[in-house]
């Protein structure tokens, strides 16, 4: 298939799923005075990201009064991981999940700059953080344009999950085929690790069949992707996550919303993020839970080993930020704002340069 065939089909996709979200809004109409907003989600109800995203539904129906109803669609098909944002912006959903980390093109720095964030341990840290560098880098709020972004998402921290072997020190990682995230493979390539990456929906058959040793995940994985049935280990080596916009609506759509439910919602960000942030540690509670009751050995690094991760990383992630000048991006600068930002103390205070 040639590129412009490509080219065409995807916007021929995008074209055909507006046209589909389109159809389900009408579906219904609207009650008088009532402006009905269309949600879509690649998950199901049950998962905790769904979860968050119905106690934020929720919230916006009652502090509206009514005035705004929303309509999910759950474990559907309308936004993918690769062309969210632009099936967003094309109006395919009202507002939706996005994943800009997944994106094929347009979003660089916002995929490099999750690689920042060493130091910044909790989800409220990395909220912060990502608002100091989009502060300070007009190419990072140009990758988001044409979104009115609704939540920013963080991460607990991910460790070591390993089937058999112990990991007492970062040599012990020789050798070890790891599934790890991109930003990742260098870093434990240069530990000695044959790291690889694979879907995450992947990765129980492959650790059950011995195709790899071991996976970078948090704690949560041991009880929602049954990792406890096939791993004896888990070391809790810190190894940071990012934060990226994960929730948003179309910019023509917003511009369309009444002064008073365009403040509303902007008051709904904070709500969105909590229950988001809620939802996450609970999950990666049950799971270091469940990984204790299944009898998991469960350990750490030194102090030493944890400094020379954390200077590999660092250094690593500099260098991806100045690779971004191939692309014509600053990436060193919103690496230096990052660095800056982040106080010894942990607490975020922005250009701190």
């Amino acid at each position: 298939m040639t590129a412009a065939r490509a080219v065409f089909g995807r916007w021929a996709a995008i074209v055909l799923l507006a046209l589909a979200g389109l159809l389900a809004g009408c579906a219904q109409p609207a009650p008088p005075g009532v402006t009905v907003l269309t949600y879509a989600s690649p998950y199901g109800p049950g998962h905790p990201f769904s979860r968050a995203d119905q106690e934020w539904i929720d919230w916006v129906e009652k502090e509206s009064g009514g005035s705004i109803q929303i309509r999910p669609n759950w474990s559907g098909q309308l936004l993918s991981s690769d062309m969210s944002l632009e099936e967003l912006r094309h109006g395919v959903a009202d507002i939706g999940l996005i994943t800009p980390i997944y994106s094929r093109g347009g979003t660089h720095l916002t995929r490099i700059q999750t690689g920042f964030y060493s130091g910044a341990d909790t989800m409220p840290q990395q909220l912060a953080l990502y608002r100091c560098m989009l502060e300070s880098s007009p190419q990072l709020r140009a990758e988001i344009a044409g979104l009115k972004v609704l939540a920013v998402q963080g991460g607990p921290t991910v460790g070591i999950v390993t089937r058999d072997r112990r990991l007492s020190s970062l040599d012990d990682l020789q050798g070890l085929r790891l599934r790890a995230p991109t930003e990742l493979l260098t870093v434990l390539g240069t530990l000695g690790a044959d790291p690889v990456n694979m879907p995450m929906g992947e990765v129980y058959s492959a650790l059950a069949k011995g195709v790899i040793d071991g996976v970078i995940a948090p704690a949560d994985t041991f009880r929602s992707l049954h990792f406890a049935e096939v791993t004896g280990h888990f070391n809790t080596l810190v190894i940071p996550r990012g934060a990226y916009p994960a929730r948003a609506m179309g910019q023509e759509r917003w511009d369309r919303l009444t002064p008073e439910h365009q403040a509303l919602l902007e008051r709904g960000i904070a709500v969105w993020e909590a229950a988001m942030m809620t939802e996450l540690e609970t999950a990666w509670q049950q799971g270091y839970d469940e990984a204790v009751a299944q009898g998991i050995e469960i350990r750490g690094m030194s102090r030493s080993e944890q400094a020379r991760f954390d200077a590999l990383y660092l250094a690593d992630a500099e260098r991806n930020a100045q690779a971004l000048g191939r692309f014509g991006i600053d990436g060193e600068a919103v690496f230096r704002t990052a660095r800056s930002s982040l106080r010894e103390d942990g607490a975020i205070s922005c250009n701190e340069e």
